[in-house]
Formats: C-alpha cells, sequence, structure tokens
C-alpha cells in the first residue's frame, strides 16, 4: 500500500494535543515505517494585550490533522482510537485522500507564514479606530492607506480641527 495524506478530524483546540498524542503512540507501537507525518498547519500572528505585542500561533484549519500514512484497516483503527480523535474526512465510506497538489500547497503555505506574522485583526480603509499606543494615544482616527508588508497604517487624525496624516503600526491601534 502506498502513503498518502489523509485529513483527521479532531475535538476544535485539540489538534496540537491529538498531534502529540499520535506520535507518541506510533513512537511506542513500532509504526514509523506505516505512519510518516503529523501535521497542523499553523501560521503566526501578533497582537496586542495590556499594551504589550505578543506573537501567536493560528491553526489554518482548527478542528483538522493532516496525516502521511498507509491506509490499511489496522492503521485507521490506530488514529480512530487516539484520544480527541473523532474521524477521518471521508468520501463515502473511505477516508479522502488528499491530493499531492493540495498537500504541497498547504506545506508551502505553512512555510510562506511562519517568517511573516501577520496582525490578527485585518483592518479596513474607511474604518474607524483610536490610537491606544504611541504619542497620539487615546485620539480617533480614520484608516486612509493599509499597508500590510510593513504592518502599517496611514490613519487620518484630526489634531486642532485640522485631518492629519498620521503612521502607526497595526498593534498600536484598535477598531472602535
Amino acid at each position: 500500500m502506498a502513503k498518502a495524506w489523509y485529513v483527521i478530524h479532531t475535538q476544535t483546540g485539540f489538534e496540537l494535543r491529538v498531534k502529540g498524542h499520535i506520535e507518541n503512540r506510533v513512537k511506542l507501537a513500532g509504526k514509523e515505517d506505516q505512519i510518516f507525518q503529523i501535521l497542523v498547519p499553523t501560521e503566526n500572528v501578533s497582537e496586542v494585550k495590556g499594551g504589550k505585542k505578543r506573537v501567536s500561533s493560528r491553526k489554518f484549519y482548527p478542528g483538522y490533522v493532516l496525516v502521511e500514512m498507509e491506509m490499511n484497516d489496522e492503521n485507521w483503527y490506530f488514529i480512530k482510537q487516539t484520544p480527541g480523535v473523532t474521524g477521518f474526512v471521508c468520501s463515502s465510506s473511505k477516508p479522502a485522500i488528499l491530493s499531492e497538489e493540495d498537500v504541497q500547497k498547504i506545506l508551502m503555505q505553512t512555510i510562506d507564514k511562519q517568517d511573516k506574522v501577520k496582525p490578527k485583526i485585518i483592518f479596513e480603509k474607511g474604518e474607524s479606530i483610536k490610537i491606544i499606543e504611541g504619542p497620539f494615544m487615546s485620539f480617533n482616527g480614520v484608516i486612509e492607506e493599509i499597508h500590510p508588508d510593513k504592518g502599517k497604517l496611514k490613519v487620518m487624525v484630526s489634531i486642532f480641527g485640522r485631518s492629519t496624516p498620521v503612521e502607526l503600526e497595526y498593534w498600536q491601534v484598535e477598531k472602535i
């Protein structure tokens, strides 16, 4: 039987725990030659809490884990019996095989997103924001331009009755 990628459905929030359980069980059972890779695709996101910038990891597909394995009844049962696993994503009654093209897209997306920190909150042009950090703290403004590659915004702020453009970083503002 050839190896292929499959999608496992898990309880949401338990993806990393399920990945760890499978990896441990594979080692204990000596199934490294049948179950090869377990993947939880993630990206790094930044947010500000309590005035501090934090970078955390966000899952692309909450509730799902990808596994590269040789599918047979024994391995199917082995994965199904892992704590936190609710089953395989199926087409009819057989676990659906991910195409090589889809797997490559997911792997490339994961690799690309690990280097770039993406803001947890997405801003839109014309949106009203409040400045929470820096010299214009507690001022309100309207987003004029968005530069996601730099993580910066150009915001029009009313200072002494005049609209003034101010360049701010994503973490310095919050949506109103």
